[in-house]
């Protein structure tokens, strides 16, 4: 048996300290501005921040909180979130974001599943965590506040008095570059959160491929406001990948509408962002009914949810923003394909361009898909035929923490994403639906996406979301949910006016309902559950 020949090379564990480790000592000056729950502006450096993440190194040591041990926070995007990271990851502990957005009773299974020993609060939810405080597992809860600051909260310490109180720090790294790094949850709209656990390879790696140019393109140049919350599937990785490379961080805090963004992004000439469409929305309005102009913003990255094309031809139209469509999900990490357009697709004619830019684009090196039919059989890459989007990689989940192991995966290791997609041949994803939203009517499929999009591009509709009902001969049947803008007025028989001869026939709403306000699920998606639910009910 011929032995193979082994590589030279230096063994350098990608652990995520030597990111912060490599800012401090690379950009050491390079700012990292936040706006804290109070509204205050914050501002320091990487330089500053490893230091402080050192001492967040030494209070958890003086805690007995160690290799494996889960920090379990509860905090806007802000620099003391971000010390708090690197502080617990420097040592090998696992940061476990928990979502505000969740249902308390949720967010209290969550905390219980995972067996987090410490809890890190904004103070915006110290009365959240009283309430449920009898049926946490925390040992210690620490408020990110100052003295001055700190809420009437007998039972948890005063974030900058326990750093004060630290001694001296462990040594960061000295573990492997597979120990767990991070613990996100899923959102539970079909049954249970699923805990989804990252390493610090993995972690590396996928912030590698952020800096990409085939990623998002992160450069020491870029000024960069992840709006995408730090505990929704890393911040898209942007926690790590601008450390990595050297960009200015702009964090937002809680204060995500509008005006509060228009702000930061005008004020930090903001040159890059990221975010759901729910937001950008926001940012749309508030632009139009100020008549104001994005003066540097290059590039926003538009996730979570289809993008509308509202949203594209507004930003790229009117205000000069290149958007860039992006999807994947918190078992992802969350990068499964970008939207980056080739030099021949962006010299097509503007509308076979934006017919590209809405889909979801293609995966970058580290992602590879797979098209199936329910049977399991794979399906071509023709841009036609319709299936559920397989996924494996380097930073794709393989076992879900302390539930289903591997029979999440295929036999050739993909794991079933839960989307329904076509693929064309040069690799671009277009996600027709999720597989449980998808509208199935006389045994075919009907894309609420397609739907959706065309209600959105009516100059009165905020917000649509077309959902089953049932039906006793064709099975289901859509309906269209619909909020108008404020001041707006659309009636259905212009609404079915508008789709009409821009979709099949058989895909035309039934009925139209309208609503003050379409429900969002916890990561900023319509809550479609909730609609059926509302539907279901007799009046």
């Amino acid at each position: 048996m011929t032995v193979p020949l082994m590589g030279l090379m230096q063994d350098w564990p990608l652990t995520v300290d030597r990111v912060i480790d490599h800012a401090a000592k690379i950009h050491p000056s390079r700012e990292i501005v936040t706006r804290r729950t109070d509204g205050q502006i914050y501002r320091t450096t990487y330089a500053a921040l490893r230091d402080r993440a050192r001492r967040v190194s030494a209070a958890l040591a003086g805690l007995g909180v160690g290799q494996g041990d889960r920090l379990a926070t509860l905090a806007w995007n802000g620099e003391r979130h971000m010390e708090c990271w690197y502080g617990a990851m420097g040592i090998g502990a696992v940061v476990h974001t928990l979502n505000p957005r969740l249902h308390p009773d949720q967010i209290a299974w969550i905390a219980g599943h995972a067996r987090s020993r410490v809890l890190v609060l904004d103070t915006t939810f110290v009365d959240l965590v009283a309430m449920l405080r009898d049926r946490l597992p925390f040992e210690h809860y620490i408020v990110i506040a100052d003295r001055a600051d700190m809420p009437d909260a007998p039972w948890a310490m005063c974030y900058e008095d326990w750093l004060a109180q630290a001694g001296e720090a462990p040594p960061w790294g000295c573990f492997d570059e597979n120990a767990a790094c991070g613990l996100c949850y899923t959102s539970g709209t079909t049954g249970d959160p699923k805990g989804v656990l990252y390493s610090h390879r993995s972690n590396v790696l996928h912030a590698m491929l952020a800096t990409s140019v085939g990623g998002l393109a992160i450069g020491p140049d870029e000024v960069v406001m992840p709006i995408v919350p730090m505990f929704h599937a890393n911040a898209w990785g942007l926690v790590f990948a601008c450390p990595m490379a050297g960009a200015k961080v702009v964090l937002p805090g809680g204060q995500l509408d509008g005006a509060s963004v228009y702000e930061l992004l005008e004020s930090e000439r903001v040159t890059f962002s990221a975010g759901v469409p729910t937001v950008w929305l926001g940012l749309l309005q508030h632009l139009r009914d100020n008549g104001l102009a994005l003066h540097y913003l290059k590039r926003m990255v538009v996730g979570g949810a289809a993008l509308p094309e509202a949203i594209l031809s507004a930003f790229e139209d009117d205000y000069g923003v290149e958007v860039i469509h992006a999807w994947g999900m918190t078992e992802t990490s969350p990068l499964g394909t970008v939207g980056w357009l080739s030099t021949a697709e962006r010299a097509l004619p503007t509308p076979e361009r934006r017919r590209l830019q809405l889909k979801q684009g293609r995966p970058p090196f580290g992602v590879e898909l797979k098209l199936v039919a329910e049977d399991g059989t794979e399906l071509a890459w023709d841009g036609k035929t319709s299936g559920r989007l397989l996924i494996r990689g380097f930073a794709i989940s393989g076992a879900y923490f302390n539930g289903p192991g591997a029979e999440i995966l295929d036999p050739q290791g993909f794991f079933d994403t839960g989307d329904v997609a076509t693929i064309d041949a040069q690799g671009t994803v277009q996600i027709t639906d999720r597989a449980k939203d998808v509208i199935k009517s006389g045994g075919e499929w009907i894309s609420s996406i397609a739907i959706e999009n065309l209600a959105l591009s009516h100059p009165a509709v905020a917000n649509a979301a077309a959902v089953s009902v049932p039906h006793p001969k064709w099975d289901e049947r859509p309906v269209l949910v619909v909020e108008t803008k404020a001041g707006a007025r659309v009636c259905a028989e212009e609404l079915s006016a508008w789709l009409d001869g821009h979709i099949a026939r058989w895909w035309m709403p039934d009925a139209y309902v309208f609503v003050d306000r379409i429900p969002l699920g916890p990561t900023g998606k319509t809550d479609k559950r909730a609609l059926r639910e509302t539907l279901a009910r007799p009046e």
